[in-house]
């Protein structure tokens, strides 16, 4: 088998870019030590993370790895350029940390910060806002390549690429050699309603993972009381692999046959004071352990 496969979990069970004031109180280095305590590999930079010396230090003490970290692309808001110098940036933190990948998510227009009902409501750009996005994407990806670095484009709720048939343009109209594609099952089970005909269709295209599970009855709960994105996984929408609707061993399955290789990381938006962060890292652990490792031992021809 050539799959390699590096299980990550990201900071936001710990703490949230989007309400910095939730688990305020929880540091890096708590943060660190837990993923080590739930057996994770590495995990991704969140907003609040110090600069590369220090984090390299606090990662090396526990033998810990940076899958990546996200990037808001402007790119039709402020134009090509103006990404590109911010990207150049960005790119330079995640050399230094040795990350794999960029994980880029174009905000312009975007509700997922706003109080507006993300299930009725989201971007949809023009013919030339996409032309201007798919071109500035391109060289974005160029610019990820010269840090040793491959950029993943993440669809997510709320903004202009979010469903199946955005992410389809996207990658129509991107260059497979620079622009990579970031399969998160929450996001696209939440959109459409399937999680399936994504990886199977862009396969060859992803480049980088996240496992977030979806709490079927607040999912349609959210969605009849017409909530933002931030009220939904306040709410619980969200959560851990093991603890929702979606079968994560089909996922994986697929993941194994067609030989990925790269991270998966858990992803789960909760509020940490209601869901305890190493808890529910442990959870996901304990799944992945039960019902995913499983699969990889009987790819590999071993008895289980």
């Amino acid at each position: 088998m050539g799959t390699q496969i590096l299980w990550g979990i990201a900071p936001i069970g710990w703490r949230n870019d989007d309400i910095p004031e939730i688990g305020a109180g929880n540091t890096l280095q708590h943060l660190l030590s837990d993923i080590v305590v739930a057996g994770f590999q590495g995990t991704e930079v969140g907003g609040f993370f110090p600069e590369p010396t220090i984090l390299n230090k606090e990662l090396s003490l526990r033998k810990l790895k940076i899958a990546g970290k996200w990037f808001s692309s402007f790119i039709i808001r402020d134009g090509i350029e103006s990404a590109k110098a911010a990207f150049h940036e960005h790119c330079k933190y995640l050399q230094e940390v040795h990350a794999a990948v960029a994980v880029v998510s174009e905000q312009t227009h975007s509700v997922q910060g706003t109080s507006e009902n993300v299930f009725t409501t989201k971007p949809h750009f023009t013919e030339q806002e996409w032309s201007l996005l798919c071109t500035g994407l391109n060289e974005l990806g160029k610019i990820a390549e010269a840090y040793q670095l491959k950029l993943v484009y993440h669809h997510h709720m709320g903004t202009g690429v979010q469903t199946l048939a955005e992410i389809d343009r996207l990658m129509d109209n991107t260059d497979a050699n620079h622009v990579h594609l970031l399969y998160d099952t929450g996001h696209i089970y939440v959109s459409d309603g399937d999680y399936m005909t994504l990886l199977v269709k862009h396969r060859n295209r992803i480049k980088h993972v996240h496992f977030k599970d979806v709490r079927e009855s607040e999912r349609t709960a959210c969605s009849n009381e017409g909530l933002s994105f931030l009220q939904s996984f306040l709410r619980g929408m969200f959560t851990v692999p093991g603890d929702g609707c979606i079968d994560f061993t089909e996922v994986y399955a697929y993941l194994l046959k067609t030989d990925y290789s790269g991270w998966i990381v858990i992803e789960a938006e909760q509020d940490p004071a209601i869901a305890n962060p190493l808890e529910y890292a442990l959870i996901a652990r304990n799944y992945i352990d039960q019902n995913l490792l499983v699969q990889t031992y009987k790819e590999e021809g071993n008895v289980v």
